[in-house]
């Protein structure tokens, strides 16, 4: 199962370097939408491959990034 998520303003158009600052600042993982083709630049795929308190996590980490 994913879930696709709308990236905020300041990296709707660069899915790839939201993806890999993510990845190094969090240690979470996630699709660069544009991978996906042009359509999906400005969003991010996110794997739910984990056990529920390991996403839990994940999320935690996110919404500190996004701050």
């Amino acid at each position: 199962m994913y879930i696709w998520a709308k990236l905020p303003t300041k990296w709707s158009n660069n899915s790839i370097e939201f993806c890999t600052e993510l990845v190094k600042k969090t240690g979470v993982a996630a699709s660069p939408g544009a991978g996906f083709g042009k359509a999906g630049e400005g969003y991010v795929r996110f794997a739910l491959v984990q056990e529920p308190k390991i996403l839990e996590m994940a999320v935690e980490r996110i919404a500190e990034f996004l701050k």
